[in-house]
């Protein structure tokens, strides 16, 4: 596993600047870069070719999403991008079908993926404190972020035979945001999967 592929899946829209995830995303590369990795990358909000991240896709061992999270969904520029990208890879490379065949469409949905063996790891940034995800009577009814928002995210990457190497969430970022600390605790994370 020593292909990485990095993409940011924010953009600039409205008050939202993207500083953050670019911050995250910088790291990552760093990060590494630092351990001999090879890494590719993608910046959602800069031009892109649908075939060329297809061939990304196909390249890497390991996939790894920053995205801030809009609405309790990724911004529509990286939707967009998914949508786009994934259409591309259709019998090339990231699914051939749904997995059912015609004989018996009751079973089998979500097994036609074409990128088992690979993995990745999902970051979100959140304006909503942790304890909104984990108290009784808050917000998100102690539903956790992959369970609840990224669920769909999450069967996503699965449908295209992607297993999960673990997830990231960051907490209260618009408003209490100590980035410095936030850097360390996620370099804290990444090395307790690649510095086994």
């Amino acid at each position: 596993m020593k292909n990485i592929f990095i993409i940011n899946g924010a953009h600039t829209f409205a008050h939202s600047g993207g500083k953050f995830n670019k911050t995250l995303f910088n790291n990552s590369m760093s990060y590494f870069k630092t351990l001999n990795y090879n890494v590719k990358t993608t910046e959602v909000g800069s031009n892109y070719d649908a075939k060329n991240e297809v061939e990304k896709f196909k390249w890497a061992d390991i996939i790894i999403y920053h995205t801030p999270i809009w609405w309790f969904q990724i911004p529509f520029g990286f939707k967009k991008y998914l949508d786009v990208v994934f259409t591309e890879g259709h019998q090339n490379g990231i699914y051939k079908s749904d997995g059912r065949s015609r004989n018996n469409p009751e079973i089998n949905y979500g097994t036609g993926g074409l990128m088992h063996g690979k993995k990745y790891i999902l970051t979100t940034s959140w304006n909503a404190p942790k304890t909104a995800f984990t108290l009784k009577d808050e917000f998100f009814n102690e539903t956790s972020v992959d369970d609840g928002a990224m669920f769909g995210f999450h069967k996503m990457n699965a449908f295209t035979g992607m297993k999960p190497l673990g997830s990231y969430h960051f907490h209260d970022i618009e408003k209490n945001a100590n980035v410095p600390l936030e850097i360390d605790n996620y370099n804290n994370f990444l090395d307790t999967i690649f510095k086994k």
